[in-house]
């Protein structure tokens, strides 16, 4: 599914940022990604929130100081001049570009809260909490030490329990989460069980966790899948290769 990619040409984004950070997207999956885009409520949201990567391609987007949102993969998409169509997995709306709709699960999600001078850290996620579609990753680039890799690396399609399957075709296309599988309180840490307290791992958040130790399995996954960093750029992998 993943082929090698030129990261190396990540070096050609020298230029220390001091108001913001750079996102280098990457496909290396063997297909076409379509990038979904989500700014947080107040912020804005580049490229009108999608684009389209053909396999082996990277694009730069230039976020602010203080910038939160998600990003996540969209697959098995058509659309027309106009740039309405829709998309097998990770669909908003119909729309190339969602502009300030977000991608329904089930989706891998690459979240983040970017910081600023006064306030440097960078904090971001990958999560399942959406469910899956594909796997990907946001990896620092020119951080300090103590910078760690949000990711899930691995087709969860493939091991996927048959509860929580998407099909089209036949073809396995998406892992529901546990909450949207299952729509109660206890899944989807709502209600009585919206505290850590009382929302606990379920079996299947077990599951995706010891696939994906670094990425988020359930809403109160924080302490093994919140990154914390100060870089200039990161990389966001679709179909990263195995570490």
């Amino acid at each position: 599914m993943a082929r090698t990619s030129s990261i190396l040409l990540v070096s050609f984004y020298s230029i220390i940022l001091t108001d913001g950070a750079q996102l280098i997207l990457v496909n290396n999956c063997g297909e076409s990604v379509w990038p979904g885009i989500l700014g947080s409520a107040g912020q804005q949201t580049p490229k009108d929130g999608g684009l389209h990567l053909g396999s082996g391609e990277e694009i730069v987007l230039d976020v602010a100081e203080k910038w939160s949102g998600r990003i996540w993969g969209r697959q098995g998409c058509s659309f027309d001049n106009d740039g309405n169509g829709h998309c097998l997995t990770g669909d908003c709306n119909g729309k190339l570009h969602c502009g300030g709709k977000g991608g329904v699960p089930p989706a891998t999600v690459v979240e983040m809260t970017l910081g600023s001078s006064s306030s440097p850290l960078h904090f971001y996620d990958v999560s399942l909490v959406d469910g899956f579609n594909l796997p990907v990753s946001m990896k620092p680039v020119g951080g300090g030490i103590g910078c760690g890799v949000a990711s899930c690396e691995v087709d969860l399609n493939v091991c996927c329990p048959s509860a929580l399957e998407v099909k089209r075709n036949a073809k396995v296309v998406g892992c529901k989460s546990a909450c949207l599988a299952m729509q109660s309180a206890k899944y989807c840490c709502t209600g009585n069980y919206s505290d850590p307290k009382t929302c606990k791992p379920t079996l299947f958040a077990h599951l995706f966790k010891a696939i994906c130790p670094k990425a988020y399995s359930y809403a109160y996954d924080d302490s093994s899948s919140l990154n914390r960093c100060r870089a200039p750029r990161y990389v966001i992998t679709f179909c990263p290769p195995p570490l």
